[in-house]
């Protein structure tokens, strides 16, 4: 699923990213990697987000959020 797609709250492992590869590289070095735990933090009916990852508040557009795919953590992963 698309991360936009998931609850405020939510734990989510990024399972690929699909962006321009400028903005590849930016988020690679705020720590936007395949297999990295972010959690949703907010949305904006706009489409932004607000996600935490690596102890860091990011905000994404709806642009860049579109391209990156997430997949829920059940309950044993977050240990």
């Amino acid at each position: 699923m698309k991360i936009h797609e998931g609850d405020i709250g939510g734990a989510y492992i990024v399972q690929s990213v699909v962006v321009d590869e400028k903005v590849n590289r930016r988020l690679e070095a705020l720590g936007v990697n395949e297999m990295t735990p972010v959690t949703i933090l907010n949305k904006k009916g706009s489409g932004t987000l607000i996600i935490k990852v690596r102890g860091t508040r990011l905000a994404l557009g709806r642009k860049i959020a579109d391209g990156i795919e997430v997949k829920e953590v059940a309950d044993h992963e977050q240990r």
